[in-house]
């Protein structure tokens, strides 16, 4: 999955069931990777143009749910970015800055119009040669929200869910009285694990997404990995990170997504008009802002 994986739970069969926690997070890799080779999600972007391709339930209802949001969205979120992803590779070695023809014959390629489902035979069908599906702006999120899901059914009370970036809390936390979580907030323009601060939370999920996470530097310019479908380049705005507070970490996943599109005071006004919703942002030049709500279980350093 590309991240370092923390979880950690009270149970008379925690071993047991982290053991089993690790073989379905394997089991999603193996389905839900646009990067793995040999995943069912690859094979329905190798048969693209050609044929559709039967995929399992949970697969087919996370890119209908992904195809839904993409376009309700305007592209905020889009499924189809894979061209555009490989052909920058933010992230890898071979990163680059591509030539704007190329840019202009992928952006061909990132319409998630173009994404025909049948419910009926559970099948995908990209209908252009070339399309690719990138689960990644949603897969940790649904991750989790599974992954919760089953500790609480084997009944775990308390526990936690790191998949880098990524955290949802279960229950309350046994090591502090206040039976708060301590989810730390990095600080974008500094090495990793310096934190800017923590909030403080009960049966939530925080995930993170900044730009700081996968760049690329060419001739004192920045590209991170937060792309544009519209013009094939990196969002440019103020925003360096974003922190949604959440119910469940799918939410929080089309969030940060959705946000990273629009200016930190509009994203915060908007925040505060939709309930449940938390948000933590923070500016390129270091400046916090917090929605109206989670001020008071924010500690800043």
């Amino acid at each position: 999955m590309g991240t370092k994986i923390n979880l950690s739970i009270s149970h008379p069969m925690a071993a047991e069931l982290l053991e089993k926690a690790k073989h379905m997070l394997a089991d999603y890799e193996i389905r839900f990777s646009a990067n793995h080779s040999k995943s069912t999600l690859t094979y329905v972007n190798q048969q693209a143009g050609i044929q559709p391709v039967s995929v399992d339930s949970e697969l087919y209802d996370l890119i209908q749910f992904g195809q839904n949001y993409s376009l309700s969205s305007k592209l905020a979120l889009n499924i189809t970015i894979g061209p555009l992803v490989k052909l920058w590779k933010i992230g890898f070695a071979d990163a680059h800055v591509p030539k704007q023809k190329e840019i202009d014959e992928r952006l061909k390629l990132i319409d998630p119009t173009d994404i025909v489902l049948d419910d009926a035979k559970k099948t995908v069908y990209l209908t252009k040669k070339g399309m690719e599906l990138d689960l990644g702006a949603l897969a940790k999120g649904y991750f989790a929200d599974k992954l919760k899901q089953f500790f609480q059914n084997e009944g775990v009370k308390s526990g936690i869910v790191d998949l880098g970036g990524n955290v949802l809390t279960i229950g309350e936390n046994p090591k502090y009285e206040d039976g708060y979580w301590r989810v730390g907030i990095q600080k974008p323009s500094s090495t990793r694990g310096e934190l800017v601060g923590a909030v403080l939370v009960k049966d939530k999920s925080v995930v993170t997404s900044g730009i700081y996470e996968r760049s690329l530097n060419v001739s004192e310019k920045k590209y991170h990995h937060i792309f544009d479908s519209t013009t094939g380049y990196p969002i440019e705005n103020e925003l360096a990170s974003i922190t949604i507070i959440s119910d469940e970490s799918l939410d929080g996943e089309l969030w940060t997504t959705w946000l990273f599109g629009h200016n930190s005071n509009a994203a915060i006004d908007y925040i505060d008009s939709v309930p449940g919703i938390e948000a933590l942002l923070i500016t390129k030049n270091n400046e916090v802002k917090m929605s109206h709500g989670i001020l008071p279980y924010v500690v800043l350093f």
